[in-house]
């Protein structure tokens, strides 16, 4: 009692089981590589959160020498500049 096409039927339903389980492997493969991208950035944005957050306390910690050096520099320019004048 076997019926015509059975084998084709066989055959269509073994496409069909292989075609699936491609995109299993093939879905499996795109989320490993996502997840590798995912660390690769995350590990770039934590070295750059931690050389921004260095530099921010670098600037704050380190006293800005030439600012007091321009304030001096500047009063004693304004005070010979005027007196010159008025002679």
């Amino acid at each position: 009692m076997k019926r015509k096409g059975c084998g084709f039927m066989n055959k269509i339903e073994d496409m069909i089981t292989e075609t699936k389980l491609y995109e299993m492997l093939r879905k499996r493969d795109q989320d490993k590589v996502k997840k590798t991208l995912l660390c690769i950035v995350a590990i770039i944005g934590a070295v750059a959160a931690v050389a921004g957050i260095a530099y921010a306390v670098y600037r704050f910690l380190t006293p800005n020498y030439l600012e007091d050096f321009e304030e001096d520099f500047d009063d004693d320019f304004e005070d010979d500049y005027f007196e010159e004048d008025e002679l």
